[in-house]
Order: structure tokens, then sequence, then C-alpha cells
């Protein structure tokens, strides 16, 4: 069973993330929001500690995106707290203090996820150390994986990939691109594949960088492959394609990254929540939580109802990262959290902005950037109505073509 105190082995790591939050990443969140595109070099040296950490213990991984993997014994008995797990609680530490900072972190990109969730040793050994986005959406296929179009044909030892990716994360600093791709459309998600494409290789041409709403200290990426050849060994699972067990391989990656992507919004609602409680204090409006909400102002109420908000993709998203680490299918449990807390986070930080007012609405304060770096977190890795398809899918034992 879940316990939901912070796991004591944990508790070092957690204190370390805060004090990046507040001492690094919180002083430079406007700077970076500001100069769209500039690389935040005071995270290099972080970056290089944090690649320290993941060296010296294996168990509890460092403070970045990476270590998620599912190699716990499915015992049904066990209580495992393990990288999953300790990624979750860090990464909520680290979006307190920004987001794009975070997806901006060198060699902890949502590519190094998907290495570790599904590479083999040798691979692990061969990307080690590098930095991995990860391109799936094109301009014809966003939230419908299955649409993918970029195509992948082996010749000889290497693969050929022809296509387009957009909205590439971190893609222009990244050192690895893991591409999906197909390798025969007619055979739909079945034969859909991840290929760790090295920046450099012929081919495989970056074409722009997007000016976006929010997390705009990290860069999106797009690029062109135009018969670009990876090596066979590049390719990320199993090579074979098997109709019966669809793209199940490829989207394992998804059930670690989701939870992820749910502590990102859980730690930039948190970020949210304690503001707007700063300015209630102030203001001298004092939210009280043994009071009804029925007795309490209509700004104290709303803090309630957004604090119960919170608790519950907390611990949504607790849950489908423990699950993770004891082995157990937590596809189900992914998408709730990923969907809970995305909608909590946009919601939060959007409320907090009008009960605070011109406070919450201009650059002197934070919450105006909050509520712009809260929107991608209810849209990648998954859209807020491809999550709730997911669940419903789930709930009702329907596969995904039954239930569109």
């Amino acid at each position: 069973m879940i316990n939901l105190e912070i796991p004591r082995k944990f508790k070092p790591l957690v204190r370390q993330a805060q004090e990046v939050a507040s001492e690094v990443l919180r002083p430079i969140s406007r700077k970076y929001d500001l100069a769209e595109h500039a690389r935040p070099v005071e995270l290099d040296m972080l970056a290089a500690v944090i690649d320290g950490m993941n060296d010296g213990n294996s168990e509890v991984g460092g403070t970045g995106a990476t270590g998620v993997r599912r190699d716990a014994p499915a015992d049904a008995s066990a209580n495992r707290n393990g990288t999953n797990l300790s990624t979750c609680l860090s990464i909520m530490e680290l979006c307190w203090g920004d987001v794009g900072m975070l997806l901006s972190m060198p060699r902890q990109g949502l590519g190094n996820a998907a290495i570790a969730s599904v590479a083999n040793d040798e691979q692990l050994a061969r990307f080690k150390g590098r930095w991995a986005a990860m391109a799936i959406t094109e301009p014809g296929c966003g939230s419908d994986s299955a649409a993918i179009r970029t195509s992948a044909r082996l010749d000889g030892e290497h693969y050929v990939l022809n296509g387009e990716k957009i909205y590439v994360t971190a893609g222009d600093r990244a050192d690895l691109v893991v591409v999906w791709a197909t390798l025969d459309r007619s055979l739909g998600r079945a034969a859909i594949k991840s290929f760790v494409v090295e920046k450099g290789t012929p081919g495989f041409d970056l074409v722009r960088l997007e000016h976006k709403l929010g997390i705009r200290a990290s860069d999106t990426a797009a690029f062109v492959l135009r018969d670009c050849r990876v090596p066979k060994a590049n390719l990320l699972g199993d090579p074979s394609v098997d109709p019966q067990k669809s793209f199940a391989g490829v989207m394992q990656t998804f059930d670690n990254t989701r939870p992820l992507v749910a502590s990102m919004a859980v730690g930039l609602t948190r970020a949210c929540l304690e503001e707007m409680r700063r300015l209630l204090d102030e203001a001298g409006s004092h939210a009280d939580f043994d009071r009804p909400a029925y007795r309490q102002t209509a700004a104290e109420a709303e803090y309630l109802r957004m604090q119960a908000d919170y608790e519950a993709a907390r611990l949504l998203t607790l849950q489908a990262a423990w699950m993770a680490d004891n082995a157990r299918p937590n596809s189900l449990e992914a998408s709730m959290a990923k969907a809970k807390a995305g909608r909590t986070c946009v919601d939060v930080s959007l409320k907090c902005v009008e009960l605070a007012g011109s406070l919450g609405y201009t650059e002197g304060g934070l919450l105006e950037k909050w509520s712009r770096d809260s929107k991608i977190l209810d849209i990648f890795e998954g859209t807020q109505q491809i999550q709730l398809l997911i669940v419903a899918r789930r709930l009702l034992g329907k596969s995904s073509a039954q239930l569109r």
C-alpha cells in the first residue's frame, strides 16, 4: 500500500531539490522568460551536479526526469519506493521553482526518460550522459500518435527516415532526438517504433524554433528528416512488427513519463497556491481549514477548493509513480494523474490571477507567468481530452477501435 509520507530515504533528495528551486531556478525565472531562446547557462553546473547524484545513487536517482524504468518484481506484497517516485517528488520541487528551467536542464529530457524506459543494456551504456529530446508530434498528427506518417525503411544496417516533426522540447539543445516513425503505415499502430537520431546526422535538419505562450526558457524545435540514415542499433525495443501487441512497447514510455508531467503541474500548482496564500494574508484574509467554506469570504472559499484539487492531483501522481516502481500496470492511473494535475494547474493558476487582481496580471510578480506556463502541462504528453479517452477505455474495457 502506498504511504502518504515522503519516504525517509528520499527526504535529502527532496530537500536538495527545494534548495535548487529556491536558490537557482526561481531567481532567474523571469530573466529567461523575457529572453526567449537564450540558453540558461546557470544550469550547466547544476546539471553536472545532478549527473554526479545519478551516478552515485542509482536507486534514488537525481533530480531530473531520467531513471524511470520498470525493473521491480511484480510481487503484490512488495512495497518498493524507487526512481519513479523519487523523480516525481524532485520534479514537484523543481517546478515550484520554474517549469521551463526543468525542461532546459541538460541531460534530463523526456527523450532520456524514453531511453531509460525501453532501451536495452547496450543502448543504456552507449547513450549514457547524453541529452535526449523526444519527437512525436507532426503537422498532421497531434493527439493521435497512431497517425504518424514519418516513415522508417530498413536498408542494410540502417533505417532510412523521412518525415517532419514539430514541437520537439529541447530539440535545439539536445544531443539526441528519439523519433517516432512507422515501418509500414498499412499495419497501423503495430508498425510504430522509436529511433534514437544523433544531432548532426545527415538529413536531420532543424528548420525553426517556436515562439510560445509559456515555458519560454525551454526551446521548442521543428525538424525535417530527408533520407536520414540511422543505425539499426538505434531502434529502441523490439524491431519486429506484431499486430497483436500493437505499439504497446513505445506507449510504455507514456506510462512512465505522464506521471512526470503530472508532477510538473503539481509543483507549479503549489507555487501558485503559496503565492495566493501570501497575498491573502497580506490583505488580512486568512483561509481557515477548520471552518466550513460558507462561513468564509469568497476568496477564502476559492482557496480551500483549489487546495483540495491540488491534494487530489498530488496523490494521484504519487500513486501512478509508486505503481511503476512496483511493476504494476499503471496506464489508467498515469492518465488519471496527468488529466487531473494538468486541469488543476490551469484552473488554479488562472483563478489566482483573477483573485490577485492587478498583482496577478502584471510582470511585477510571477502569477501571470505561471498562468502562461500552466497551459502546456494540460497539452503535451497527451492532451486533457486524450487522457480522459484513455481513462474511459480502461474503465469500460474498450479498445481504441471500439471507443474513439
